[in-house]
């Protein structure tokens, strides 16, 4: 029985989520109309606004923590964990501000949602050098705009039984190369409330997103890659640890 409840709930869950792109999609294709700068950040208010409807409806509370809020500075390279498709609608309702998101380019393909999807993000397809090459220069001039970008430097969802999995470089190659500190943010409950085993795994319930000290360059150059790759993947290994034992 509540397996049945829950299926049904995870079905309610995504039929609100569909249901309100459908709605927003007229704001949408305005936002469009102002170019990919100015558009581009009304993109993000509007997906903004769709995850604080989205979130309540389904019984999901936020909660944000910053643990060094007074050492934070922007631009900056968001990194975070990606261990569920909760990931999605967290990261645009905790990080209410200018932003370009990395995202994989299969997921451009999905009805309606691949629309806002295509809009909102820098697409890569890791597959091909050449377009690995343009997303990473179109990142590093949206850096040189004052704002922000986002990377899941896991690259894809964690399956494994630890708290990560491998990070890519893309994110510390473009930090080190542009100078700009690195803003590690955790989501230790994305997994609880939508699981990466199944979609119809939908709970309500907390979902926190949690700050960690930025980690600044303090000298680091290109040869550094591995070591600052290292010293945010320890950082972030071990807050999940913490934050999900509480």
């Amino acid at each position: 029985m509540k397996k049945i409840i829950q299926t049904i709930f995870s079905i309610y869950g995504f039929a609100t989520f569909i249901l309100l792109l459908l709605l927003l999609l007229p704001a949408f294709f305005i936002a469009s109309l102002f170019g990919k700068v100015k558009g581009g950040n009304m993109f993000y208010k509007i997906c903004s606004f769709w995850s604080d409807i989205w979130l309540f409806l389904v019984g999901v509370r936020v909660k944000v923590q910053h643990e060094a809020i007074l050492a934070e500075h922007r631009p900056c390279i968001f990194v975070a964990n990606h261990s569920s498709y909760m990931d999605i609608p967290m990261l645009v309702n905790v990080l209410r501000e200018p932003l370009r998101v990395l995202g994989k380019q299969e997921m451009a393909g999905i009805p309606v949602f691949g629309y806002v999807y295509r809009k909102a993000v820098v697409m890569v397809n890791r597959k091909d050098a050449s377009q690995r090459a343009k997303s990473v220069a179109e990142l590093k001039k949206t850096l040189g705009l004052g704002i922000s970008i986002f990377i899941f430097p896991e690259g894809t969802f964690n399956l494994t039984d630890g708290p990560l999995k491998d990070f890519y470089d893309g994110a510390f190659r473009i930090a080190l190369e542009t100078q700009t500190p690195i803003q590690p943010i955790i989501f230790p409950d994305s997994v609880k409330r939508l699981g990466n085993h199944s979609v119809f795994s939908l709970r309500p319930g907390i979902c926190r997103a949690v700050y960690l000290p930025m980690v600044e360059l303090n000298g680091l150059n290109e040869p550094d890659i591995a070591s600052l790759k290292q010293k945010v993947y320890l950082q972030m290994e071990e807050a999940l640890l913490r934050y999900r034992s509480k």
